[in-house]
């Protein structure tokens, strides 16, 4: 297919339903059992609260919604997976369409980010990271209709509230975006003092809060365990001096080797890569606002703390990095080298489900050859000779309990670890191993 502008929209559409296909398909095929985050998700969506031990509700509020549809269907969750994915490349590619005026630039924005592994080989697993993702594009998709409008709109304002309630509901780092955003604005009210104060600033704060005092009231009832949690991750209280320097360059490194697919790409599309910086210009302020700021925030949180910053966690971090190098090299795209560019996306784009089917299949030691199914069969017919009621409950890890209430036909809810006094106050119960199945 030869791409030209009044094609784009449709070149955009079918690489979309293509990447919803392809990474919908091939771990239903090859993976005998959810992953250990989506099973984990599913287990607390079971018994649906404002938070969890680990993470806030959200997460979990979407699987639970397909499984109510859906049921235990695995393919289904590896689709939610890539219906969050692919809203975000969808706004990637809205938002760079409204950014450049230019709808090639827009297109080469969005397959640029597909050579980066978080929008590929990891999105079949859902978790707090893919969650994430289209809150994060509609965040940044909102503010910049604010900050590039002379005339401030209330659903802008309370669009952007909305949804970064939401990503913040889906993991905390994604409060690296909303700090970073709300830093740009204070520089440009306050110090370059380029627009005036509006109080229609104030329902995206407003906004925000209201959606997260459900969670924060669950926070208080619960001592802060999510926090207590996330900063435990960190490695925090461990942390030595050499800390604050070896994990800082590690992340660094990390960063460094995760772009080069992305930027082997770029430098099939560029004659050569030059540049210049102009910190008057108010669009690539927006695009540092939203790109690099956010990375130096969580560089400099592990320089100050000495904390590990896990590669996994910059998921939604690179969202905006095509448009980034396209707007910074735009001068220097040479639109006769969009054949050799596109050879090589095919190839990256192929390649990497190609990489997953062969991992999946040649490797039968991983979460995801769990015999889950197997078990819920056993568990079931053991408890069907000894009892006539139904499994409603069940206890123990999110992993071997969690395939258990996925997996069972009743559905029983995940109720936590397995404890005497819980066991005592059920009518039947039976224990195998380290999980306990029962009836109320």
């Amino acid at each position: 297919m030869i791409i030209n502008n009044k094609n784009i929209d449709n070149v955009f559409y079918i690489f979309a339903t293509a990447h919803l296909i392809f990474w919908t398909l091939i771990p239903s095929i090859t993976n005998h059992n959810l992953p250990l985050d989506t099973i984990e998700h599913l287990a607390w969506g079971s018994n649906l609260d404002w938070g969890f031990v680990k993470h806030p509700p959200m997460v979990a509020f979407f699987p639970e919604v397909f499984f109510q549809i859906f049921g235990p269907q695995d393919w289904a969750y590896y689709l939610l997976s890539q219906i969050f994915t692919i809203i975000s490349f969808y706004y990637v590619f809205k938002f760079s369409k409204e950014f450049f005026n230019n709808d090639i630039k827009s297109l080469i924005s969005v397959l640029l980010i597909e050579g980066i592994f978080f929008y590929n080989f990891t999105t079949p697993e859902f978790n707090v990271n893919v969650c994430q993702l289209p809150f994060w594009t509609l965040t940044v998709y909102f503010s910049w209709k604010i900050y590039d409008s002379k005339e401030i709109k209330f659903t802008d304002c309370l669009l952007v509230g909305l949804f970064a309630a939401f990503g913040f509901l889906s993991k905390y780092l994604f409060i690296y975006l909303l700090a970073s955003i709300k830093l740009l604005f204070i520089y440009l009210l306050y110090f370059k003092k380029d627009r005036k104060f509006d109080f229609k600033y104030l329902i995206t704060i407003e906004v925000f809060l209201v959606v997260l005092v459900p969670h924060f009231i669950w926070l208080y009832n619960n001592d802060f365990i999510t926090i207590t949690y996330g900063l435990a991750r960190t490695g925090l209280e461990q942390s030595s001096f050499l800390d604050h320097i070896k994990f800082p360059v590690i992340f660094l490194l990390k960063q460094i080797g995760l772009l080069i697919p992305f930027l082997f790409l770029f430098w099939l599309l560029v004659k050569k890569t030059k540049f210049d910086f102009n910190f008057k210009d108010k669009k690539l302020l927006f695009l540092l606002a939203i790109n690099i700021l956010p990375i130096i925030l969580i560089f400099l949180t592990s320089v100050t703390t000495g904390s590990k910053i896990r590669t996994m966690w910059m998921t939604p971090f690179y969202l905006f990095f095509g448009t980034l190098f396209v707007y910074l090299f735009q001068t220097q795209i040479n639109i006769k080298k969009l054949k050799s560019f596109m050879v090589g996306f095919i190839f990256l784009f192929f390649l990497s489900p190609i990489l997953y089917a062969y991992v999946s299949i040649s490797n039968n030691d991983k979460r995801t050859d769990y015999p889950g199914k197997e078990i819920a069969i056993k568990t079931q017919y053991a408890w069907d000779q000894q009892f006539k009621s139904e499994i409603n409950v069940v206890y123990g890890n999110e992993w071997n309990a969690g395939n258990l209430s996925y997996h069972l036909k009743s559905r029983p809810v995940w109720e936590g670890p397995v404890e005497r006094e819980k066991l005592d106050q059920l009518k039947d119960y039976m224990c195998l191993d380290s999980v306990c199945v029962g009836s109320r």
